[in-house]
């Protein structure tokens, strides 16, 4: 399908610079842009590119001033990043879904189903089991006993969904992630460990992502929560009893300790540790790599391990860069102090 930067504004409720008939089939990145694809401009870093890309249309925040003349067709509009998403949901929207359960599908005689799902080659409803409508069960999924699945859910191979675990309508559960195993929970007995059973569940709330091969751990009791619009990137992981809140976004590796709380609206960067039993307030953002052992305030900004507030980590920075040289000094100025005593003890 084409479509032309006229029709892409109008869409976007933008404003075209340059000619409004340039038409594009495709999408690509700026450094790479060819005749005929669409691509868009968020990140200053790459403003270079817009002078030399191919591309016929590009999306530009309505700010965008161009340095030097641009071959392509501009697009404005008030957040370009926001708009290609639009963009590509789209696309993605236009695509032919599958329907109906493979011969091969095991689906549990007291399972139910709604309307116009697929389920795939190999996959398991279990008994008691609820899968909303229009949902897509991809090949292998394993959807346990009493468990439930929400309207418009799309589960990729390999997921498990253990057991009694709630999963909201427009959720994605990627490829190889796990909900509800259990709970790391061993008491000392001796010189054993004692397994303490994990009775609890995990929900999901809608609008909920999880990456690929990350895990959501059962509760020991009640349940582990993630609120509507979380999304969670590959190879978190989330311990038992943990709450995380409503579109906190996580990247790759994180890790979540027992019965932390997590705020709303938070921004984790990649390989964040949290500590169990801690409260992270709303709108915190946590910079890569940080290591968490106690409370955070809302909205803070903090780096490290363990992490501290954001400029003073900077600062630090700075310092710790500058040791030797301040060595150097601290040992010179030494010297003249004892040689200052020397002095003075002979006078």
């Amino acid at each position: 399908m084409e479509f032309s930067a006229q029709q892409i504004a109008d869409f976007l409720h933008g404003k075209v610079v340059g000619d409004p008939t340039v038409s594009v089939n495709n999408f690509s990145k700026i450094e790479e842009g060819k005749r005929g694809t669409l691509t868009f401009l968020a990140n200053p870093k790459y403003e270079h590119f817009i002078y030399q890309t191919e591309a016929s249309i590009v999306l530009v925040n309505n700010d965008f001033e161009p340095a030097s003349p641009v071959k392509a067709t501009l697009v404005k509009v008030p957040n370009a990043y926001v708009a290609l998403a639009t963009l590509l949901d789209l696309v993605e929207k236009t695509k032919s879904v599958k329907k109906g359960a493979d011969s091969t599908a095991f689906i549990s005689s007291s399972a139910s189903v709604g309307e116009d799902c697929y389920i795939g080659a190999f996959a398991y409803i279990g008994e008691g089991a609820k899968i909303g409508a229009n949902c897509q069960i991809y090949p292998h999924a394993f959807i346990g006993d009493g468990a439930v699945v929400g309207d418009y859910t799309i589960v990729y191979p390999h997921v498990t969904v253990y057991q009694g675990c709630k999963v909201g309508n427009n959720c994605i559960l990627h490829a190889g992630s796990v909900i509800g195993a259990d709970g790391f929970g061993f008491a000392p007995e001796g010189e054993d460990y004692k397994k303490i059973p994990q009775l609890g569940n995990v929900i999901l709330e809608d609008n909920v992502e999880i990456g690929a091969n990350t895990t959501v751990d059962r509760a020991v009791m009640g349940s582990t929560l993630i609120h509507k619009g979380v999304k969670l990137d590959n190879l978190v992981q989330i311990a038992h009893n943990v709450e995380v809140g409503e579109n906190t976004v996580m990247a790759a590796q994180v890790g979540i300790a027992g019965s932390t709380k997590v705020g709303k609206h938070c921004m984790f960067g990649g390989q964040v540790g949290l500590s169990g039993h801690i409260v992270i307030g709303d709108e915190v953002k946590i910079g890569a790599q940080s290591g968490v052992i106690k409370n955070i305030k809302p909205q803070d900004e903090i780096l490290g391990s363990p992490a501290i507030d954001a400029k003073g980590f900077f600062r630090s920075s700075a310092v710790f860069a500058r040791l030797p040289e301040m060595y150097r000094t601290m040992g010179q100025l030494q010297r003249e102090i004892e040689e200052l005593k020397k002095r003075i003890t002979k006078e």
